[in-house]
């Protein structure tokens, strides 16, 4: 089991957003954003806030992760601040990890 250790919490009341830093132990490499704002979530207790993954970094010669996270009250304000780029690669990880639509085709007789 991994451990997460956490560098830096801090809040950023000019930005009214939470920046955390922490490493992830014993994931180097195997290690997704979203399962990391899973885990993040989890940890700091941030049901109902939205936690963007803004750096993810693996160690040479060292099985960890030092990961920064974003967390907000509102997405709105999430989105005015973050570059949409990140926005966009969340969604697209997202589409991946759902399961895709049963097609409503009847087998050839």
């Amino acid at each position: 089991m991994s451990m997460i250790e956490t560098l830096s919490d801090v809040n950023n009341t000019f930005l009214s957003r939470r920046e955390i830093t922490c490493t992830f132990r014993g994931l180097g490499g195997k290690l997704k954003k979203l399962e990391a704002i899973d885990m993040i979530s989890k940890q700091f207790k941030l049901d109902g806030k939205v936690v963007i993954p803004i750096n993810m970094k693996n160690h040479s010669g060292r099985p960890e992760i030092t990961g920064v996270f974003y967390v907000y009250d509102d997405e709105g304000l999430a989105k005015k601040q973050v570059n949409p780029v990140i926005f966009t690669r969340l969604d697209k990880a997202k589409a991946a990890n759902a399961p895709p639509p049963e097609s409503k085709e009847e087998p050839a007789a």
